[in-house]
């Protein structure tokens, strides 16, 4: 290479790392889509207040960063849609990093993985959820979630009902009209520890596929959006290391955040 390309390099490449610095300093504000109705996720209180670990954990993140943060709470069969459409920067919403998603978004690194389960009646005495032993039964979860499209996969022979959020899933099954319910153990728990506490039971949890349910849960951004994904990703490291991450998952999930 001649002495005049070198310097040509040299420039670019000055270029670059200064407008790549610029944008990331230029970032002091960002927008937060959650779904707002998947406890002890995220969840809209009685007084329409956002409660939850991901709201806790992710408004650390934002003090960390330095920056101000919005919530959005918006509904979860458009939540990607709405990221794509620049209502807000990020999704935080308990969304696993999938391989199917990660065709439309880019994830930051994941900041919890949860085991799944089936929960239903308390009078159930078997633990075997195969899709044999579950032919013909009714089985609910949240429409365009991993948990429908597991069902979709395996439980062909069994009739599978989407919602458009847990809780109606929950009262369906507390009213008779499931057999079995299908989510993440946290949400199944906190479920059960009220208004399921009197009918209902975690029949047996469900082996996770990688193809379908991903490495765990990420934050979701705009496949563009490199600086903030780079911003994001070092915050979660630094809590991972100093402790945030887990205090705010004992808070609400009683465990570690990565299991």
């Amino acid at each position: 290479m001649t002495t005049k390309r070198v310097l040509l390099a040299a420039a670019a490449l000055a270029i670059t790392g200064f407008a790549t610095g610029a944008q990331a300093q230029a970032i002091t504000e960002i927008k937060i889509g959650t779904e707002g109705a998947y406890p002890p996720y995220n969840n809209l209180n009685a007084k329409k207040e956002l409660e939850g670990f991901e709201i806790d954990y992710m408004n650390d993140l934002c003090a960390k960063m330095k920056v101000k943060c919005t919530w959005v709470v918006q509904d979860w069969d458009g939540i990607i849609p709405a990221l794509l459409s620049k209502k807000y920067d990020v999704i935080v919403a308990g969304m696993n990093a999938t391989p199917e998603r990660q065709k439309r978004v880019d994830f930051t690194d994941v900041y919890t993985s949860t085991p799944i389960a089936m929960v239903g009646a308390k009078s159930i005495t078997s633990t075997d959820i195969s899709p044999a032993a579950l032919k013909g039964k009714a089985i609910g979860a949240q429409g365009s979630t991993i948990h429908m499209n597991f069902l979709e996969a395996y439980y062909k022979d069994s009739t599978i009902r989407p919602y458009p959020t847990q809780e109606e899933a929950n009262l369906d099954l507390l009213n008779g009209r499931l057999d079995y319910i299908v989510a993440d153990l946290e949400a199944l728990e906190s479920f059960l520890k009220d208004k399921g506490k009197d009918c209902c039971k975690i029949v047996a949890e469900v082996k996770r596929d990688a193809a379908i349910h991903g490495p765990g849960v990420g934050m979701a951004i705009r496949k563009e959006d490199a600086a903030l994904k780079a911003m994001l990703n070092k915050a979660i490291a630094e809590s991972k290391t100093d402790g945030t991450l887990d205090k705010h998952a004992m808070k609400w999930l009683g465990k570690k955040a990565i299991q």
